[in-house]
């Protein structure tokens, strides 16, 4: 997903907008989770950019995206960028001895 979002609509109050684009977030990355998995791959990880404009977008973290939304909203700015992108993710197994100390 290589979305820009707008904050602002004639007939949609901005509560109901956001929690309308919190809510396609949420459906999208379950769609992608609901994929079948590619061999010897554990999970679906999640490259995710947040920005004003896709220029200036930086990575965030997956969990960090309702976040970014609730601050673009109470700066009151117009519009704002997400990019959400599906990637196979392999498990790494924990070092004994670091967990030890």
């Amino acid at each position: 997903m290589r979305k820009t979002f707008k904050l602002s609509h004639p007939k949609i109050a901005p509560p109901r907008l956001v929690e309308a684009i919190k809510h396609e977030v949420n459906k999208y990355v379950k769609r992608e989770r609901r994929k079948k998995l590619p061999a010897n791959v554990d999970f679906w990880d999640f490259d995710c950019k947040f920005g004003q404009t896709e220029d200036v977008a930086t990575e965030i973290h997956l969990a960090e995206i309702r976040k970014y939304i609730d601050k673009t909203v109470e700066q009151n700015q117009e519009s704002f960028y997400l990019e959400i992108l599906a990637k196979p993710g392999i498990r790494r197994k924990k070092d004994s001895s670091a967990s030890s100390e």
